[in-house]
């Protein structure tokens, strides 16, 4: 596993944490959380990525070991690998967006630098379609 930092956890606890960041941040494009796990989330998340860019059943098994979603390892090589199938490396970014409330923990959002944008799509057909219906409407009158 990439990255020495522990954390503040057990290995379970540790390991268990990062796969949900990561599954969240394949899912729903970016994630809010602290620096330092946002840091282990990357590297992560950017080895998922290389995996799903080979497209093997190999690196597919090895994604499903690690992805908790089946359907986000299936979103992973369908729709954001083929994004970055000419880039190497570089799929995440990092922003710093200051200290927590509580504890003053500095927080991070990271994000995948291409989206997959497929709920503004399915709205924008939806729309696109009413709207040609009315113009049908209205010449057919």
């Amino acid at each position: 596993m990439p990255g020495t930092r522990k954390l503040g956890r057990p290995t379970a606890h540790r390991n268990a944490m990062l796969r949900g960041l990561v599954t969240y941040l394949l899912e729903n494009g970016k994630v809010e959380t602290t620096l330092t796990r946002a840091k282990e989330v990357r590297a992560m998340a950017e080895k998922m990525i290389t995996l799903g860019k080979n497209n093997t059943l190999a690196s597919r098994r090895a994604a499903l070991a690690y992805i908790t979603k089946e359907d986000v390892v299936a979103k992973l090589f369908t729709q954001i690998a083929p994004l970055y199938a000419d880039v190497n490396g570089g799929y995440t970014a990092i922003y710093k967006l200051g200290p927590r409330r509580g504890d003053a923990a500095e927080m991070a959002l990271i994000t995948l630098t291409k989206s997959v944008d497929e709920k503004v799509d399915e709205k924008s057909k939806k729309k696109a379609a009413k709207a040609e219906e009315k113009t049908e409407d209205a010449k057919a009158e």
